[in-house]
Parts: C-alpha cells; sequence; structure tokens
C-alpha cells in the first residue's frame, strides 16, 4: 500500500524530458520543508493505494513516460516495487528525489535528484553517498534563489564531476525570486556545463497549484 497525494496527466517541465507529455504519480509525505515549496499540500496523508490500483491508473491515463515523485517518494518503503511494476509495463519511468535519502538502482528508472542549495533552509541534508550512486543517464536539479545558490550550485557540479560520469546538470530559478534571464547570464559567465530550465507548468498554466 502505497500513500497517494494525486495522479495526473501533464506535461514534463522539470528535466531533460521537458515538453513531453508525462503521467505524474505524486506520493504523499516529504522529510523536508524547503522555503519556496510550491507541493506543501503533498505533506499530508494522501488516498491509500495498491501498486495494482496505481499501475493501472497510469496506463488508463496513457503515454510512456512516467514520473514518481512527491512530496520525496522514497521515504513510502513500496516506492521501489512501484518502479519495478511500472517499468515492467514498458513505461519509460522517471525518479525524482531530494537526495537526502538512499536511491536504489532500479532497471529502466532514470533518477531525477533535486539537489537543495542554501536559499531552501535544506542544504544540509544531502546524503553525499546518493550522490556518488547517480550512473549514466541520471539528472540532478538545483533550483536556485539567487547568486549564493548559484555559485554553491557550481561548486557542487564540479565536486562531482557529474558530466564526466554522464549525468545532466540543470539549472532553474525560483519563480518571483530569481530572473531566469539573470540566471542565463550567470551560466554563460560561469561556463558550467548545466541545462537551463523554466518551469513550463507555471508558464502554461499559471492559475493551478497543483496537478488535474
Amino acid at each position: 500500500m502505497l500513500y497517494v497525494t494525486e495522479i495526473f496527466r501533464s506535461i514534463q517541465g522539470e528535466s531533460s524530458f521537458a515538453g513531453l507529455p508525462c503521467t505524474f504519480v505524486r506520493l504523499s509525505g516529504c522529510n523536508l520543508r524547503c522555503r519556496y515549496c510550491d507541493t506543501t499540500y503533498a505533506y499530508e496523508q494522501g488516498d491509500g493505494m495498491t501498486i495494482p490500483a496505481i499501475v493501472d491508473r497510469v496506463e488508463e491515463l496513457g503515454g510512456l513516460l512516467v514520473e514518481v515523485t512527491g512530496g520525496e517518494p522514497l521515504q513510502q518503503e513500496e516506492t521501489p516495487a512501484l518502479i519495478r511494476a511500472l517499468a515492467e509495463r514498458g513505461l519509460t519511468v522517471l525518479l525524482e528525489t531530494n537526495g537526502t535519502l538512499p536511491v536504489p538502482r532500479i532497471a529502466g528508472c532514470r533518477v531525477i535528484m533535486d539537489l537543495k542549495c542554501p536559499g531552501s533552509g535544506e542544504s544540509g541534508r544531502i546524503c553525499r553517498d546518493s550522490v556518488k550512486r547517480l550512473g549514466e543517464g541520471d539528472e540532478v536539479k538545483f533550483v536556485l534563489c539567487d547568486r549564493g545558490d548559484f555559485d554553491w550550485a557550481v561548486e557542487t557540479v564540479r565536486e562531482f564531476a557529474f558530466a564526466s560520469r554522464g549525468i545532466t546538470v540543470l539549472f532553474s530559478s525560483v519563480a518571483g525570486r530569481l530572473d531566469p534571464a539573470e540566471l542565463a547570464d550567470w551560466i554563460l559567465q560561469s561556463g558550467v556545463e548545466a541545462r537551463l530550465q523554466i518551469q513550463l507548468h507555471k508558464v502554461l498554466w499559471p492559475e493551478r497549484d497543483r496537478g488535474v
């Protein structure tokens, strides 16, 4: 049994899959309280669902790309079993995790690790061993509040040598806190190997505060 906040179909907006249709499984609960969190509704316990019921709902919504997210999905013990069940159906599975917990290696799953910068108030919680275990094809995301966050992210990118490990690096700005154009200038000036991201769902549907 897993606790689920919502399952919905939308456009992928925060990974190298940005722009593609994607089904999202948002699991309940989170071990962090980031200052800028835009999914605080996932803190509460959602509806209990079995893994077959979740897989059936994902298949009803259609498509080949699915993301398991939260909250923090790895707080729930059955999350790896859910990912395996989705991958066994031939789906491309993305796991978005905050990098504070051990991350299982599951065939058919690409990890998107949202590493928390100092501006989040939670940067001290990162599990360095989990970061080191990321492999080729995985991704790391940095959500930035200010220049201090940017400089910290650049140092982290260089420390863990993500580019040489085949790991995609994504930089995005906290909505309303950092102008994406300013972030773009910093990326160009620094020479860091990172992809600029803009949260597409906030551009497309600014009035929505959760999935549908």
